[in-house]
């Protein structure tokens, strides 16, 4: 039986989870200031106007800047002096509707910057959404989406994929980007699950916080010019909505909030993070960007963090024009700016800096705020230095679009398609077969990259990356184009919604199926961004489910490739399969990787993000609560409420096979400073060398709250070679098991915790 609880007060103080403005002398800062740059601050901020304060505080998008001109984005001079000339704007973001060249890019924010050191001597800072890579630079090297960053679950893929952003953006003079994502994907229904990490909290941390460090570098107060800012995004609890809806509201416990969500988000600051963007919805009936307790108390003062909060687009609009909690505009930015935004993205309406100007002057905003404000938004600029150097210039970025960057993003893909099915060995695929390549997704650029590449919803990708290789070409080039054959059965609505498919032709490809050795099923989702992308039926399309059964029927072997930016239902044919890859969304270089693992050139080694569901009214994570799995209750309440799912979170197979043994911790009895040491061995019982990633699971057997299955505290990714024994070493803080009580306090509960890695378990006590 449990005894008393220890409350970790302290603890909680350096989790940030203190909403209280005296807790920030308790917390060294997040990024220690440089006394340089904050004395350039004060003496700018001295000379500053309320006008050129506020204007600080504004973004504004780029398509009202310019015009299009014979398919050609333009800047309108006399729209830039109104925008940075009369409402002294200092941010500008987005694409005019399409990405652009390098030299494109180098010719718009260098202009922008021009006009913007002539008239305020400040420079502005332009933000693109680069998400998987610079992924609105024509020519750039496009790395596989966050989801599949997650499923590789080694931090060191995020870090180099945050270099490769960095680099190829700064080439395009661009220094900010709203990246990484670490929403949590809570519900596989949200159409942004692939923009994430995955659904647990330790792995949108750590692979969040090397996208960080990789991205900025190690030195936040100096950001160089290799370098750029991020935006962690979208803070805070967006990943979980009641209804699986893009922007809709979330109902969220706040030991939950405290305890998973903001995790990731601390993380992040604590590796530099500079801006943080945020939730566009509502939690428990607030909206986050009218919540001053999230943005200032939690973020701002509870981790003593002098970085800079912008909203999402337009969404201090939505505070009247859809949460109902302001009456106007005006009202709606009172809100917002006294709850902590420091920069608001305005992106057709310059008319907000008219009305933040009048709420100061009213006494509804106080100066303070605005200069904490402009202050925050100065200080990213000179961490930047674009005081200093307000360009960079294409040529000093030789690497650009280089091989040495595809050489590493096609590992990068590799690393991260999952392999989930290998009935009798049917893959490696055997050399000489004759194969069926089929399926919507077989012959598809857009399908491999999704959202945010190239242009918003993706919907373009296919006209302009003729040099990669889809799944159908790669394939060709890997076992031989007399060998392969394209009859895709099921295809997608070219530029339609992701969801449009054309009249089927199955019957074409079960004729092919017959003269072949091999089916390889290409099936899933076809590229979506947001709201766009929002669903009524979790279901793979039946079109593209009826095409796998048909197939089935003529008997010959299916490998299904499953590429979707969300766990689409497949139960019905999944047994229909002797294997099943995920390789989710993995961009340019996905074809050629996923060609790779098939003829036994790669090794898969990544593991499921999420827990994959089986059923449509059975959808749940890997740590619920123990409660929620129960056998069949008998008599006259008899029910079934047995989790039951496709494939659990953290599953991936490979083409060797590891055994754990030798699992030891440090310490049999631990308090909240102990330093847990978990060791075990892990034995390549295989022919061929593989990567695994060996995972610590904990699970406290008795608490005060329902204990969780399972909560994963600590991961690394091992390669070992065959016979090898590697004994692998897993270091937490007893503190780590700690968790949030029903009054948001951090506790850690004496008694029995079971540990796992691998098959192998053992007990440590807290006393």
């Amino acid at each position: 039986m449990k005894k008393s609880t220890l409350v970790l007060t302290s603890f909680a103080a350096a989790l940030g989870l203190v909403s209280c403005s005296a807790n920030t002398a308790k917390v060294a800062p997040a990024i220690p200031a440089d006394p340089a740059i904050e004395a350039a601050v004060e003496a700018k901020l001295a000379e500053m106007t309320l006008e050129e304060k506020v204007g600080q505080m504004t973004e504004v998008a780029i398509d009202i800047l310019g015009h299009w001109e014979n398919g050609e984005f333009v800047l309108d001079q006399d729209k830039l002096d109104n925008a940075i000339g009369k409402y002294k704007v200092g941010s500008v973001l987005n694409t005019p509707v399409v990405g652009q060249t390098p030299e494109k890019w180098q010719e718009i924010i260098g202009k922008i910057q021009e006009v913007s050191m002539n008239e305020l001597g400040i420079p502005c800072v332009y933000g693109l959404d680069q998400n998987h890579g610079a992924s609105y630079v024509m020519g750039a090297t496009y790395l596989p989406q966050n989801i599949n960053v997650g499923a590789s679950f080694n931090p060191q893929v995020a870090y180099d994929a945050g270099v490769i952003t960095a680099y190829e953006s700064r080439a395009a003079n661009c220094p900010w980007t709203y990246s990484p994502t670490v929403d949590l994907s809570r519900d596989p229904r949200w159409p942004r699950v692939w923009e994430n990490y995955g659904e647990d909290p330790l792995v949108n941390a750590i692979q969040g916080s090397a996208a960080v460090r990789g991205m900025q570098g190690e030195d936040p107060n100096h950001v160089g010019p290799n370098n750029i800012a991020v935006s962690v995004k979208h803070y805070l609890g967006y990943g979980n909505p009641r209804t699986g809806k893009d922007r809709t509201p979330a109902y969220i416990p706040e030991y939950e909030l405290k305890e998973k969500n903001f995790a990731p988000f601390k993380a992040c600051v604590e590796a530099g993070a500079l801006t943080i963007m945020v939730n566009s919805a509502s939690v428990n009936g607030i909206p986050v960007h009218a919540n001053k307790e999230l943005l200032t108390g939690w973020l701002k003062e509870g981790l003593n963090w002098d970085g800079m909060i912008v909203t999402d687009w337009a969404d201090i609009n939505n505070l009247y024009t859809r949460e109902g909690v302001a009456v106007d505009k005006k009202h709606a930015i009172e809100l917002a700016i006294n709850a902590g935004i420091d920069m608001t993205m305005e992106p057709y309406d310059l008319n907000f800096t008219t009305l933040l100007i009048e709420l100061v002057n009213e006494g509804r905003v106080s100066m303070e705020r605005i200069d904490d404000a402009a202050r925050r938004v100065l200080r990213l600029k000179y961490r930047l230095g674009l005081f200093d150097n307000p360009n960079t210039l294409l040529a000093d970025y030789p690497k650009f679009g280089g091989e040495e960057f595809a050489q590493m993003a096609t590992r990068a893909a590799e690393e991260t398609e999952i392999l989930l099915k290998n009935t009798n060995g049917i893959l490696p695929l055997a050399k000489g077969q004759k194969i069926l390549v089929t399926g919507p997704n077989a012959n598809s650029m857009r399908c491999l990259n999704g959202g945010w590449s190239y242009s918003w919803q993706g919907h373009m990708a296919d006209s302009f990356t003729e040099q990669y290789n889809t799944i159908y070409e790669a394939i060709c080039n890997k076992f031989g184009a007399s060998n392969v054959v394209l009859e895709q059965g099921v295809t997608y609505v070219p530029q339609g919604a992701y969801d449009e498919e054309n009249a089927p032709e199955i019957e074409k490809a079960v004729a092919a199926a017959k003269k072949v050795d091999v089916i390889v099923a290409c099936i899933g989702e076809n590229s979506y961004c947001e709201t766009p992308g929002n669903l009524s039926d979790l279901a793979l399309s039946e079109n593209q489910r009826n095409l796998v059964k048909a197939l089935a029927k003529t008997g010959k072997p299916i490998v299904l490739i499953l590429n979707e930016g969300r766990p689409r239902i497949i139960s019905d044919i999944e047994p229909l399969a002797d294997g099943i890859i995920d390789i989710l969304l993995p961009s340019n270089y996905g074809g050629d990787a996923l060609a790779n693992i098939l003829a036994g050139d790669a090794n898969p080694s990544a593991k499921l993000p999420y827990t994959y569901p089986r059923h449509q009214a059975a959808l749940t994570t890997y740590d619920y609560k123990v409660s929620e799995e129960t056998d069949t209750m008998q008599g006259a309440y008899d029910y079934n409420a047995v989790v039951s799912v496709q494939w659990p979170f953290g599953f991936g197979l490979s083409y060797t096979t590891f055994e754990y043994s030798n699992f030891q911790c440090s310490a049999q009895e631990f308090g909240a400073d102990t330093d847990l040491v978990f060791t075990v061995d892990v034995k390549n019982t295989g022919e061929v060398a593989g990567k695994e990633v060996v995972m610590l699971y904990s699970r406290d057997m008795v608490a005060s709250m329902v204990p969780e299955n399972r909560r994963l505290r600590a991961y690394e990714k091992v390669e070992i070679q065959p016979g090898e024994t590697v004994t692998v070493t897993l270091k937490i803080k007893g503190s780590d098991l700690a968790s949030v009580n029903p009054q948001g306090e951090w506790t850690l509960e004496p008694g029995d915790f079971r540990m796992q890695a691998g098959n192998q378990t053992l007990m440590i006590t807290c006393k």
